[in-house]
């Protein structure tokens, strides 16, 4: 006779899980416990968090809305459509924008883990992102049992079966920026492949040493969203990651087909957080000043950090920079813990940056400099 079934039923939360990598900060943490010890303190650079306040016009504007009893809807406001598609004709240099070319989404990494399953993709696709790259590019394809592949130039993937292009300028950890030749080249290519382009632009406005370009300015796609969707986030510019406002402008009938898909799901912002999103991103002067503050700390830390004997790669834009010392990276991560300085090691990134962490300067002006000083010493 044969063996007797199993009486243990399959998991499909278990198999899911089974195709995701460990959760690569889990791995941090003794780093943390280390750098925590310190008689000062811990100075954790590791993620790129905002610590600084959310401007008092958006807090206004949340608390303002905070009587919201009914459900709010997942295509937004037409308030904050028209503040989407608003701030994209400005700041993106979009042309020919309506509605249709918006969708709010429940904060950027929401959408990056579940791109390529709300697509449609699945078992025999191909989801392409850079060597280095944020980590949940990998995740998506796999929740979605898709193939994930790497890059170092997009027009020299093999074509087949690829479904999604991640682009990703500036880079998260590199903050590289790809030129408008560069953009435009890849964006040829996915057209001449019928590939999908996402564009990661959530540091476009944190540009230090080069000036981003959307993948939707004219220069690049020649006036034409066809194919095409850039990401962007409030978390950032507006310190706003407590509140999960991010949306997405491109393809009308890309998200067009999300919109029915995040329907289904009830997948919409927070009427409150709608509001502020508004308020957001009708202000520029709150921009200013906080990127004032990140260049005060990126120049000390830069400085700093060379003074030290590390090497910057990159980092013309975002808010890291990619250093090494020609080390192993978790030698770099112990050395620094001992100082009580976390970083994030670069291989989190993929296997390119096994050599180099990623250093976030987004902590206080006080921690920053207690980093400083830690440096020096």
């Amino acid at each position: 006779m044969g063996a007797a079934p199993s009486s243990q039923p399959v998991s499909p939360r278990a198999s899911l899980r089974d195709r995701l990598p460990d959760f690569p900060w889990d791995r941090l943490e003794p780093y943390k416990a280390t750098a925590a010890a310190h008689a000062d303190g811990i100075v954790d650079l590791s993620v790129g968090t905002p610590v600084d306040p959310v401007p008092a016009l958006v807090r206004q504007a949340l608390t303002d809305a905070a009587d919201s009893p009914g459900y709010p809807t997942v295509w937004g406001t037409p308030a904050l459509r028209d503040a989407l598609t608003g701030w994209a004709a400005d700041r993106l240099g979009a042309r020919g924008l309506r509605h249709t070319n918006v969708l709010p989404v429940v904060g950027s990494k929401e959408l990056v883990a579940w791109l390529p399953t709300q697509l449609g993709l699945g078992a025999g696709d191909k989801v392409a992102y850079p060597r280095l790259a944020y980590p949940t590019y990998e995740v998506g394809a796999r929740l979605a049992g898709a193939e994930p592949v790497v890059y170092d130039e997009p027009w020299e993937l093999d074509p087949t079966g690829l479904k999604l292009l991640w682009l990703n300028s500036p880079s998260n950890p590199t903050g590289r920026v790809l030129g408008a030749d560069e953009l435009r080249r890849a964006v040829a290519w996915a057209r001449e492949h019928d590939v999908l382009v996402v564009s990661d632009e959530c540091y476009l406005e944190l540009g230090w040493e080069a000036d981003p370009v959307s993948v939707l300015h004219p220069d690049v796609c020649g006036g034409s969203h066809d194919g095409l969707v850039a990401v962007h986030s409030l978390s950032k510019r507006s310190n706003l990651a407590g509140y999960r406002s991010a949306f997405l402008v491109g393809d009308a009938a890309v998200l067009g087909d999300l919109l029915q898909i995040r329907k289904h799901g009830g997948m919409m912002i927070a009427a409150p957080v709608q509001a502020a999103t508004v308020a957001a991103l009708g202000d520029t002067a709150h921009v200013a000043e906080q990127r004032e503050r990140y260049a005060r700390r990126r120049a000390a830390l830069r400085g700093a950090f060379e003074a030290a004997g590390f090497r910057i790669e990159h980092s013309e834009a975002s808010l890291y920079l990619w250093a090494t010392r020609d080390e192993p990276c978790w030698d770099t991560v112990g050395d620094l813990a001992k100082r009580g300085i976390l970083v994030a090691p670069g291989d989190f990134y993929g296997t390119a940056g096994e050599r180099f962490v990623r250093i976030a300067f987004t902590a206080t002006d006080e921690r920053v400099a207690a980093a400083v000083r830690r440096l020096a010493e």
